[in-house]
């Protein structure tokens, strides 16, 4: 399991961590972790040059290089002067037995380049107790990472980010690798932070789990293990219905892909049984694309009330709805809407179009096994609040949810779920996901979930991270044209196999 923890967290941990094993253990753990990474990066006979910043993150690099002298040229470059944790002494003095050099600060970013010529760079600045924009005198050594073009390692976070938020300062750090310590911290998973990380890994260090499991889960984040927990297993005496049996009530004569590709996205996340309610007059082109699962007609013509009544029959026999892919967005199919979920009592997600004609109606899902699946345009009209600014999104969800009491699944590269309690981000996203008709999968992934006995939140959190997993997936399969129908027929290949027991440094997706 991973955890993930805010700075005002990571410092409490720590805290405990140095009254148990001692800071100076703490620091030569996370310099072994961190050593790990950098021999995967480098091989033997490379040459190594860490910024290491005045406080601890500083210390961290120095721990790290002493382990790398026998098969490597390392230096370091710190300002000399200045107080020293008892650590952060130790862990320079190991270092200098080792041979690692240590060199003063440059003058300027072009002194700072020119120490980093032919090296494998380390950022050891600043970590997750900084505050910025950072110190004057650092802010040359972090644009000579930043514009290095061979690959860099940040510890912890990469400077210039806010391990909170996710904001970034001109002078960030775009790391190759971070090495984050003990936990995740939130602003790491967040954009616009989240393109400045490169590959993420988490380095137990040795802080006890139940330490980290004493925070309050303000933020969260599922890991494969995790996610596999979640999902449900078929029992071996499992009839159709029962594997899942979502009812997708989507699709006019404009978007008929939409609910194909969410009929899909239900289908091949599990369901045993899908039906499709769709208007009469598409039903021959959804039945052409939709063989394994049954298309029920709705008249086009008849009151509101009756294709109420018709979808509350039909439910009867379904374990969860998924509404709104591809609806038209006139005043009959807005009552429709309004009226069946009203009505309704099975577990419900609302997306798209469904979405369009809730945007004055949403006291409707309050009390209600429901979620809502946003992109960020129809989040701001939903909430009211106007267009979401970079760095808003989590203050933005926990006002809106706290509002309306509506469980929500904000999507975005750094996809967000929020159900009141805890803030969940999902770490899987990819920009192959960028393409029409996947948001639609994922609201038939999310269906079959719910149909499956998940909550909303859990239903969210898992359905998300599955997506991301698929569209990566198919990203593999497929350099270029990736498409939404792609995604949905990636999902059974890209289930995770079951890890063995955590290491002491766990990829993080």
């Amino acid at each position: 399991m991973i955890y993930v923890l805010t700075p005002e967290q990571m410092r409490a941990a720590d805290a405990a961590g140095l009254a148990h094993v001692g800071d100076e253990a703490l620091m030569h753990n996370a310099g072994l972790r961190i050593a790990e990474r950098l021999r995967a990066m480098t091989g033997k006979g490379a040459q190594i040059v860490a910024f290491a910043g005045p406080g601890n993150n500083g210390g961290d690099a120095f721990s790290a290089l002493a382990e790398l002298t026998y098969d490597n040229d390392c230096t370091v470059v710190a300002d000399p002067s200045g107080p020293r944790s008892k650590a952060r002494a130790a862990a320079e003095l190991r270092a200098k037995k080792a041979g690692v050099r240590v060199r003063g600060l440059p003058a300027d970013q072009a002194e700072a380049e020119a120490l980093l010529a032919g090296a494998i760079g380390v950022d050891g600045l600043f970590g997750t107790g900084a505050r910025l924009p950072l110190p004057e005198a650092y802010r040359p050594l972090a644009r000579a990472l930043d514009s290095w073009r061979r690959p860099v390692l940040a510890i912890d976070i990469p400077s210039g980010t806010d391990a909170l938020t996710g904001a970034v300062t001109e002078d960030a750090v775009r790391a190759s690798v971070t090495v984050t310590l003990a936990a995740l911290k939130p602003g790491l998973l967040l954009e616009p932070a989240r393109d400045y990380v490169g590959e993420l890994w988490c380095a137990r260090i040795g802080i006890d789990d139940s330490v980290l499991a004493a925070a309050p889960r303000t933020f969260a984040a599922l890991d494969d293990d995790a996610f596999l927990q979640l999902l449900p297993r078929r029992a071996s005496d499992t009839d159709k219905r029962a594997a899942g049996a979502p009812l997708i009530v989507a699709g006019s004569a404009q978007f008929p892909g939409a609910a194909i590709l969410c009929a899909r996205g239900a289908a091949r996340a599990g369901a045993g049984y899908v039906t499709v309610a769709t208007p009469r007059s598409i039903a021959p082109a959804l039945r052409a694309h939709l063989v394994e699962q049954v298309v029920v007609e709705l008249s086009e013509d008849a009151p509101a009330e009756a294709i109420v009544a018709e979808l509350l029959d039909i439910s009867k026999q379904n374990g969860a709805v998924a509404i709104g892919p591809g609806l038209g967005l006139d005043e009959r199919t807005g009552e429709i809407v309004a009226r069946f979920i009203e009505a309704n009592r099975l577990p419900l997600v609302v997306d798209a179009s469904g979405l369009f004609h809730l945007s004055k109606r949403l006291d409707l899902l309050r009390g209600k096994p429901s979620l809502i699946t946003p992109h960020s345009g129809e989040f701001a009209r939903l909430s009211g609040r106007g267009t979401v600014a970079p760095g808003t999104r989590v203050e933005r969800i926990r006002e809106f949810v706290e509002r309306t009491g509506v469980t929500t699944l904000l999507k975005g590269s750094d996809t967000l779920i929020y159900d009141g309690a805890t803030v969940h981000i999902n770490p899987t996203g990819t920009s192959a996901l960028a393409t029409a008709g996947t948001g639609d999968v994922l609201t038939g992934i999310v269906a079959t979930l719910l149909s499956q006995g998940l909550a909303p939140v859990d239903a969210a959190r898992a359905a998300a991270y599955w997506h991301g997993l698929a569209g990566r997936r198919a990203a593999q399969q497929r350099r270029v044209g990736v498409i939404a129908g792609d995604v949905a027929e990636a999902l059974g290949d890209s289930i995770p196999t079951p890890t063995p027991p955590q290491s002491a440094a766990q990829r993080i997706p």
